[in-house]
Formats: structure tokens, C-alpha cells, sequence
């Protein structure tokens, strides 16, 4: 007896279709190529044109717009309304995309900034280099954090300086000796295999490990895309926009926080990570 197709089921299929085409696409000559793309943006442009006609007159009726509400519940549904910029997304994420285009210019002065959280409008951000301290270099580069974020995310109206230590997953140099491995540390690469910019898995007995290199900044994730949980090795890291991308049905997540950016439910798994005489250590949970 045949079974039913549930939602996941369908809208696994759905998202195999589009990977499929686009694959296809790909294997085309230019011109083939330039004709399939245009046609994808019409269509892309249509449905914009319709779906925000739909959220429109949703907002207009107040029974229209509890059901929005739990429609953008829906990870498939946010998605879609995100891509086509009729939903915004969250405070959080777009706060961490305009830290991305400000580290840029705090980079060129020595320094960096962490956000950690947003919450009750307020966002958590933690500094490193020249942006932490009492300097007027310092001052400065807080300030254009600041600014930047209350500019851009109307929802954040203050700023607060977190002054612990970096959280698990990002490279901390302080550790001198090897963790215990009856505490559960598990022995990585080197980090000269790991160059910046790029990403290395390795196998353990608690699963596959991958360890992502940013700007210098070691980051440690179970090797298992939130979706799905298949492989994430074999993704598209982009080192300018922080993100890396699933190479099965392209969800992407920002690499520094885990944070999945096209289902914001999503996360993936981060590990503690230590490095010790240039080896990386990580703990699997």
C-alpha cells in the first residue's frame, strides 16, 4: 500500500526538483545559460508581485493577519517571504549583517566586534583588538558600531560591551597545555591544515567535526546541516559574507554564531575548541 507523502517529504522533493534544475543550468552553453536565468528572475518577479499582493490584503484584515503570523511561523514560508524581501528578517540577523559590513573598516584599524545577542532592545556585542579598550581609537571604533546598528535595526536602541571571554567555538590562544581527553577533547588538525578562508572535517567516534577558519578565528561545528543533518564539508564558504552554504538544498548559516540565515528556527551545533602548540582540540557534546 502506497503511503501518503507528509509536508518534509514534499517539500524535500521540491527542494531535490530545484537543485536538479539548477544543476542543469549549469551544464548549459552561455547563451542557454543567460535565456534560463532570465527566466527563472521573471518568474521569480511574479510570484513577488503576487505573494505580496496576498500578504497585503492579509495585514488589511485582522483575521488575515493572525493567520500571516503563523504562516511566517513556518520556516518555508518565512524563507520564501524573506527572499523576495516582503518579510524582513529578524533583528538578530540583520544586525550581524550590518556588523559584517562594518568589519571592514574596524579590521583596518586592528580591531573587531562579536555580536552576541539582541534582546529587549538592546544588542550584546563583544570587542576585540583595537575596538576594546579606553583609547580614543577605541571610543571611536565603538561608536561606529553603534551607530551602525541603531541606524540600520530600528529595534536595537542601546549597545552593551560584554567583557567575558569569547564564547567556546571561537579560537581561544590562552590554553597552554592539552584538555583532558576523560573530559571528552578530542585531538583535530593542525591549524596550518586549516588555512583562512577555508574548512576541514575529520572523523570521530561521536561523529564527523567541522572546523571552519574566518579571518583567523577557528570555529567548531558538529559536520550535520540543521535541515537535514547531511554533510556541510562539501558547502560553499564564503569568507567575505562570514556564511556557508549546504551543498544539498542551500541553507545558509553565518559561521561565527551557527546561526542558520534562511531558517532563523535552525542552528547548527557548535563545539568547544582549544588550541594548544598549534594543534586544535575540540569537545564533542
Amino acid at each position: 500500500m502506497t503511503q501518503s507523502l507528509t509536508v518534509a517529504d514534499e517539500l524535500e522533493q521540491a527542494a531535490a526538483r530545484v537543485d536538479a534544475a539548477v544543476a542543469a543550468v549549469a551544464k548549459l552553453e552561455p547563451a542557454a545559460q543567460t535565456a534560463a536565468t532570465e527566466l527563472k528572475q521573471a518568474i521569480e518577479a511574479f510570484h513577488k508581485l503576487a505573494l505580496t499582493t496576498i500578504v497585503r490584503r492579509l495585514k488589511q484584515d485582522p483575521r488575515g493577519k493572525e493567520l500571516l503570523l503563523e504562516l511566517v511561523e513556518d520556516p518555508a514560508v518565512y524563507a520564501l517571504l524573506v527572499m523576495h524581501g516582503i518579510v524582513r528578517a529578524d533583528p538578530l540577523t540583520r544586525a550581524r549583517r550590518v556588523l559584517d559590513g562594518a568589519r571592514p573598516y574596524m579590521q583596518s584599524h586592528g580591531g573587531d566586534a562579536e555580536l552576541v545577542d539582541v534582546r529587549d532592545g538592546v544588542a550584546y556585542v563583544r570587542l576585540h583588538g583595537s575596538c576594546n579598550g579606553c583609547s580614543l581609537s577605541a571610543f571611536t571604533l565603538r561608536k561606529h558600531v553603534e551607530e551602525a546598528l541603531l541606524r540600520e535595526v530600528p529595534e536595537i536602541t542601546r549597545l552593551e560591551v560584554i567583557n567575558d571571554q569569547a564564547t567556546p567555538a571561537i579560537l581561544r590562544t590562552e590554553a597552554q597545555e592539552a584538555p583532558a581527553i576523560e573530559k571528552g577533547w578530542l585531538r583535530g588538525p593542525a591549524v596550518a591544515e586549516v588555512p583562512p578562508g577555508q574548512m576541514v572535517s575529520f572523523a570521530t567516534e561521536r561523529g564527523s567535526v567541522l572546523i571552519v577558519n574566518l579571518a583567523n578565528r577557528l570555529s567548531a561545528y558538529r559536520n550535520a546541516c540543521a535541515h537535514q543533518g547531511r554533510p556541510l564539508d562539501g558547502g560553499m564558504l564564503d569568507p567575505d559574507a562570514g556564511t556557508l552554504t549546504c551543498p544539498w538544498h542551500g541553507f545558509c548559516f553565518d559561521v561565527q554564531s551557527g546561526e542558520c540565515l534562511t531558517a532563523p528556527q535552525a542552528q547548527l551545533e557548535p563545539f568547544p575548541l582549544r588550541v594548544v602548540d598549534g594543534i586544535i582540540w575540540v569537545r564533542p557534546q
